[in-house]
């Protein structure tokens, strides 16, 4: 017996006579039959009489100030159910215990949008944004769109497709369909609600209904209703309301017919016709360094302190062997003109190409005079050097597309100057800020920075 047991002076009763609830002054479980004696767990009867003794104590609920003697007796039953007699202490210590906490009620949970409440979603280029006025139309939110997204300006370039859970809705009257109207549609279908059912993940069983358009068409060269024409006469004489016509002037001009007559005008902008830039594009190898080096100690040896002259000299391509090679014609030279005498001396086309003719302008300036515009009309490359009495010479290059002059960089068509160095060299220069260099570095400068007359073991 516990110390508690001591505590009650019951000489008359034995041990298994002892009555709890009458101690305890419970009505309900007075009446009620003693516990029988432990059965094994698997016997359905003990299960049945145990839920029997827990219904009264789960039935009255406890008076708010209840004192130990009115402990419900459920707990030291269910103690002499195992030994005999009731566990007081366990009696006692079940007050102390916190109450089971009751199930939170749907009430106190967060407010959640119901899935045919949520606004449908933009979705194009990467950018996703709820559609905050879903009354709109599908052109509507094209037009909105438009500013962010040039690409969808033209409407009839522009298909619209909702994807909403398991269902891909395309839109076939973009300008007469709502974007609710769409989702409602859809939401209805038995095909969505099917796949509501059926979907396992969190995230299938509340989709985003995605409106997303694309770009179905592009236009590229002339619109068919437009003609490009060599004459008026041909432009007019076409079915064509809009015609292009080049003129000798150097202008493209339009010519538009219509029910009042043909109107033509200079066309300053047109989106017809793709950009081009002037320039070269060889295709043939650059022409070696050490090649314009001979050619630059030969134009210098026609300057010296009392007298200095212009020089010409030809480069040529040989097919046969694959390389350059230069020629200088019969010339008559001063200190601002040349005469050349080409006649007879030209080397034969059948298996030299003439690609560049270059001159000097000994001490003046690498300019191309006026006498040089008249003169190098043939489609060619031309140089001119100058400032041959500096250290430094300069260079300028130039092509000629039947007489029509365009300056180009000399080095795409000139072999640079520099070559390799040793990488260890880099390792004794410090830089602010320094950029991962390569471990070979190779220095092409410009041609005004070109050096010659340097010793050959410089010019490498």
């Amino acid at each position: 017996m516990s110390e508690f047991g001591n505590a009650f002076d019951f000489p008359e009763l034995e041990d298994g006579d002892l009555d709890i609830a009458a101690i305890f002054g419970d009505p309900g479980a007075a009446a009620a039959v003693p516990p029988p004696a432990p059965e094994p767990a698997s016997e359905p009867k003990k299960t049945e009489d145990t839920v029997l003794a827990a219904e009264p104590a789960a039935q009255k609920k406890p008076a708010p100030a209840q004192s130990a003697e009115q402990e419900s007796p459920a707990v030291e039953k269910a103690d002499a159910d195992e030994g005999g007699e009731p566990d007081l202490f366990a009696a006692l210590a079940s007050k102390d215990e916190p109450a089971p906490k009751p199930a939170k009620s749907t009430q106190d949970a967060p407010k959640q949008v119901s899935l045919f409440d949520k606004p449908p979603i933009f979705s194009y280029g990467g950018v996703k944004a709820e559609i905050a006025d879903a009354s709109m139309t599908f052109e509507e939110l094209r037009i909105e769109k438009a500013d962010d997204f040039p690409e969808l300006a033209e409407g009839k370039k522009v298909s619209w497709t909702v994807t909403y859970g398991k269902v891909t809705k395309l839109i076939s009257d973009p300008k007469g369909t709502t974007i609710a109207g769409t989702k409602e549609e859809i939401e209805k279908s038995k095909t969505f609600l099917d796949g509501l059912k059926k979907a396992a993940k969190e995230k299938d069983r509340s989709p985003d209904c995605l409106v997303t358009p694309k770009v179905t068409a592009q236009s590229k060269g002339i619109a068919s209703y437009k003609g490009v024409f060599a004459t008026v006469k041909d432009a007019q004489a076409s079915d064509k309301p809009i015609c292009l016509i080049p003129s000798r002037d150097g202008r493209i001009y339009e010519l538009r017919k219509t029910e009042m007559g043909d109107f033509i005008a200079p066309k300053n902008k047109i989106v017809d016709f793709s950009a081009v830039r002037a320039g070269f594009t060889p295709a043939l190898p650059l022409i070696p360094r050490e090649l314009i080096g001979q050619i630059i100690s030969f134009f210098r040896c026609f300057m010296n302190e009392r007298e200095e002259f212009e020089a010409l000299a030809h480069i040529y391509w040989d097919k046969e062997q694959e390389e350059y090679t230069v020629f200088i014609p019969r010339q008559r030279v001063s200190k601002a003109r040349i005469d050349a005498d080409l006649r007879g001396s030209a080397l034969p086309e059948e298996r030299y190409i003439h690609y560049a003719d270059i001159h000097s302008h000994n001490s003046m300036a690498a300019k191309f005079s006026y006498t040089d515009d008249e003169d190098e009309k043939a489609t060619r490359l031309y140089f001119v050097v100058g400032h041959l009495d500096r250290f430094y010479p300069t260079i300028t290059a130039r092509m000629s597309c039947g007489g029509t002059y365009q300056e180009i960089d000399p080095s795409q068509v000139l072999e640079g100057v520099g070559d390799d160095f040793p990488p260890e060299w880099l390792d004794q220069v410090e830089r602010c800020g320094a950029t991962e260099v390569p471990e070979k570095v190779r220095r092409h400068p410009h041609w005004s920075d070109l050096l010659f007359g340097l010793p050959e073991a410089v010019l490498g």
